[in-house]
């Protein structure tokens, strides 16, 4: 993937200026990105909960990562874009590579990868009294992003149109974005994470907290995201995986063992005709 330096705005700018600047229009999209763990394991003290665990990404899908609680799915999310690192007794061994690259490298700087690699938590945390406006141009301070008036104001309007939300608040991008319904909170969240521009968006258990309606215009957004951005979600809503996912990776922790993927593979193949029995009784509600 060809990456842009932190400063460079090109890929945000407004009509007027990407008209006299083909380059800059044609960089307007990240490169859709494949991301791949290699034998992932951690721990949080000396409670391994993850062991060797492998799986491929493909760039421009929606993989489904799912499995009873305590498996180790969500820890497994935060490794891809090294939050686990943050918990002063987690650690880890093992690689995670975006298109060959691996973000725990020592040349790598933590914002690059933050920067390539987003994410969204299952309660959304918009920064309740930061305006709509400024909740989404946040991750341009963390990664000393410039940006003019007009591209702030272009980038803004891009990314709340992509999350779904702009026809909603563009009459009030100057309230508190802690006004908005849970739903729409979460959606600023997802347009906060769009404003980098990643390569990669991890989701975990983005709608676990949303009523229906919520979650069907979230899933319809991740539909349409993923043209533009590899997306990862951790669900325990089976019919939300089916709903959304290409492909799907079932986790599982036998009693007092570190979480491991069972199966893995194309979505429909797992829940219609799942190789491991296992499997099968997960999906068809059998335990977890």
């Amino acid at each position: 993937m060809t990456s842009l330096p932190p400063n460079d705005i090109t890929e945000v700018l407004p009509p007027q200026s990407r008209r006299s600047m083909r380059a800059a229009s044609e960089a307007g999209q990240p490169s859709l990105a494949a991301l791949e763990a290699r034998n992932i394991s951690a721990w949080f003290g000396d409670h391994q909960v993850l062991d060797r665990v492998s799986l491929t990404m493909p760039a421009g899908v929606i993989t489904s990562l799912i499995g009873p609680s305590g498996c180790g799915k969500s820890t497994f999310l935060r490794i891809l874009n090294r939050m686990h690192e943050l918990v002063p007794s987690a650690s880890l061994a093992g690689e995670v590579l975006i298109d060959g690259s691996d973000i725990y490298n020592a040349d790598r700087k933590l914002v690059d990868a933050r920067k390539s690699i987003g994410m969204v938590f299952q309660k959304p945390n918009p920064f309740p009294a930061m305006s709509i406006y400024d909740n989404v141009l946040a991750g341009l301070k963390l990664t000393g992003t410039r940006a003019s008036k007009d591209e702030r104001d272009f980038l803004v309007e891009n990314c709340l149109t992509k999350a779904g939300l702009w026809r909603e608040v563009n009459d009030r991008l100057r309230s508190p974005g802690g006004g908005l319904s849970g739903g729409q909170q979460q959606r600023l969240c997802i347009a906060r994470s769009l404003a980098v521009t990643p390569a990669v968006l991890l989701m975990d258990e983005p709608c676990s907290a949303l009523d229906p309606t919520s979650t069907r215009v979230i899933e319809e957004t991740m539909l349409e995201l993923v043209n533009d951005v590899t997306i990862v979600i951790v669900t325990h809503n089976m019919q939300q995986a089916q709903r959304v996912s290409t492909q799907c990776a079932f986790f599982l922790a036998a009693q007092g063992q570190p979480g491991g993927i069972v199966e893995h593979g194309d979505t429909d193949a797992m829940f219609s005709d799942p190789i491991d029995s296992r499997t099968y009784d997960y999906v068809n509600g059998v335990f977890g």
